[in-house]
């Protein structure tokens, strides 16, 4: 009986970062790999697919390749080249791609990349004879195959991340933003949606239905937080995603990092500075005249639970008062939770458990080259290490940088230079006696 073929990685799910992995593993013909995802093809984040929406880093650090390599067929200048819009781009003169051309910019890569094979589910894994057993199927045909690979990197990402207290089932109207395009028509047809939460998507959702309050859609937003605030975008604290920055938070010991994490809110969970600006420079026009608006917005109003209400479609949101610690109501025809994303381990891991090195709270214990294996050269990840590598990890800007350290791991070689120091700060504690000794020298 012919033996598969053993790949030297196989990849599970084709998301940005697993797609920008294939992107730079393509020219690298001495390292062989497979990637398979159960979607039936690339679409990110669809949901959120808004007309104007802009990614939040500049192209050059959230497309697949640049970063690693500048220059890569895969560039998203390339890909603008190629379809006939890098002129308009350059006219343009924003460094900030279309949320929706960036859909089209990595499903442009995937036609080019016969390693990315969609409509192919991981059902199990396993290790033999110093291999890892991939099971997958093709959700098309059911025809179900066996992989064989030295190496696997998991990619499945995050999921829509909703409080326990809520149970969808029995909350129909309850949806999360990621849903927020399939449900608009329904939204503006009840005419009262309440908004939770703080961050991008929470914005762009609100500002996206703001002229629709005009025509008497009842538009409520609440945050937990004291104020609707800014994601941090001064260039030196851009400084803290650098490789510095990671270094500096990996060696923290477990709960200084949560500590850390907990605090840095406005570096990875706030607004886009602009967007926050045109909000309230629309309602500020909507409401010349006097002309009073269908809106209501409230800081420090923390949701704690969602039940059905009295009248027919309705929902009564039960809230407390965070510095004032008071307890009220509101009732809503419809709710949004922009209440953000989280990584759930894969089920398929319980194959491999035995392989995977835990932390003391048994969450994956992510070495500093993105492995989580007992030989930490084995089983890489992508967007799982947020506990251990700090609030970079979702950040599409360091993507290939990440990949760039997968790739030279498994290549045992430098394919792609990795820079070691960027930042003109120190984050760790600086030679005191060292400077001293300097100063009286100088």
């Amino acid at each position: 009986m012919k033996h598969a073929p053993v790949y030297n990685l196989i990849g599970i799910g084709i998301g940005p970062f697993n797609l920008g992995l294939a992107a730079l593993l393509h020219p690298v013909k001495d390292v062989s790999a497979v990637f398979f995802d159960q979607s039936e093809g690339f679409d990110w984040h669809p949901g959120l697919m808004l007309h104007s929406a802009t990614l939040q880093t500049p192209f050059m650090g959230t497309d697949l390749v640049t970063m690693a390599d500048p220059t890569s067929w895969f560039s998203f200048l390339n890909f603008l080249k190629q379809t006939g819009r890098l002129y308009p781009f350059f006219i343009r003169e924003s460094y900030y791609m279309l949320r929706r051309e960036y859909n089209l910019y990595c499903q442009w890569a995937i036609k080019q990349l016969p390693s990315c094979r969609f409509s192919h589910k991981v059902s199990r894994l396993a290790y033999k004879d110093g291999l890892y057993e991939v099971t997958v199927q093709n959700t098309r045909t059911g025809d179900v195959s066996t992989w064989y690979a030295e190496k696997l990197v998991l990619g499945t990402g995050t999921q829509p991340y909703t409080p326990s207290f809520v149970n969808r089932e029995q909350l129909p109207g309850v949806i999360h933003t990621s849903a927020y395009i399939p449900n608009k028509a329904d939204i503006l047809e009840k005419g009262n949606l309440t908004i939770i939460g703080s961050g991008q998507s929470a914005a762009e959702i609100f500002y996206d239905l703001l002229p629709a309050t005009a025509n008497g859609l009842q538009l409520n937003w609440f945050t937990r937080a004291d104020r609707f605030f800014p994601m941090e975008y001064s260039k030196l604290t851009l400084e803290l995603t650098s490789p510095e920055y990671v270094d500096y938070f990996y060696e923290m010991p477990p709960e200084r990092r949560r500590k850390i994490l907990a605090a840095q809110n406005t570096l990875f969970k706030g607004i886009n500075y602009d967007l926050i600006n045109e909000i309230f420079d629309t309602m500020y026009e909507m409401s010349v005249g006097g002309k009073k608006l269908n809106v209501q917005l409230n800081t420090n109003s923390e949701l704690t639970d969602i039940k059905p209400g009295t009248g027919a479609d309705t929902y009564t949101l039960h809230f407390n008062h965070v510095q004032q610690q008071r307890r009220f109501s509101l009732d809503t025809k419809s709710v949004i939770l922009a209440t953000g994303y989280k990584y759930n381990e894969p089920a398929i891991i319980s194959g491999i458990e035995e392989r995977i090195r835990r932390t003391s709270d048994n969450l994956m214990d992510v070495h500093r080259n993105y492995t989580i294996d007992i030989q930490n050269s084995e089983i890489f990840v992508q967007n799982a290490e947020l506990h251990t590598h700090g609030f970079v990890t979702p950040d599409l800007g360091m993507g290939a940088y990440r990949n760039s350290h997968i790739i030279n791991a498994i290549a045992g070689r430098e394919v792609y230079k990795i820079e070691e120091r960027i930042a003109y700060q120190d984050f760790g504690v600086i030679n005191v006696k060292e400077t001293a000794s300097n100063l009286a020298i100088h």
